[in-house]
């Protein structure tokens, strides 16, 4: 039986403190992507037509928005896709995006669904970055503050995960072993 890791001991707030400081977020990436705020405001409504377009086209993900007030979906992805331009990503930051990944669970949206859609939150962050002074500095730190987001989101559903597994085997400790076949 393999032993049990450190990392293991990392919860809830610490564990997004930890991604945080994983993902070496500095000021500097905070400044750079501030600035392109009016930027990424601009292609808000086109990045959140692309996303819904591509959602609706493919049936498995067109039957979660069914009876959903789509101006409200749209406004909370541009909301989303904005805060990545906000400049800071602290604690408040990843509780906000961590919510986020909590409403999908609570949904019963499987992940592979909003990681798949990545592409096209890369492909706008990546056309802003470009309209940069500095292309590469602000490409960079569009790129952590995406993975943080991406590593939040997918926290959110380990820990529903976890919990539930965790409750059904009598502990967290042996459901973390069931899940590494240990």
């Amino acid at each position: 039986m393999s032993q049990d890791r450190t990392s293991w001991q990392i919860k809830d707030e610490a564990a997004l403190d930890e991604l945080i400081l994983l993902m070496g977020l500095r000021a500097e990436d905070g400044a750079t992507l501030k600035a392109l705020a009016p930027k990424a405001e601009a292609y808000g409504p086109t990045l959140t037509k692309t996303f819904y377009d591509r959602l609706f086209a493919h049936a498995n993900t067109a039957e979660y928005l069914q009876g959903v007030d789509m101006q409200r979906l749209h406004s909370m992805v541009q909301t989303w896709f904005m805060g990545m331009f906000a400049g800071v990503y602290d604690r408040d930051y990843a509780r906000q995006r961590l919510h986020i990944g909590e409403v999908h669970v609570k949904v019963g949206l499987p992940v592979r669904y909003p990681l798949a859609m990545i592409d096209v939150v890369m492909s706008f962050g990546d056309q802003i970055a470009n309209e940069s002074s500095e292309p590469a500095v602000a490409l960079a730190a569009f790129q952590k503050v995406l993975s943080l987001d991406i590593a939040i989101f997918n926290q959110a559903y380990e820990d529903h995960q976890l919990r539930h597994l965790a409750e059904l085997v009598g502990g967290e400790r042996l459901a973390r072993r069931l899940l590494t076949g240990t």
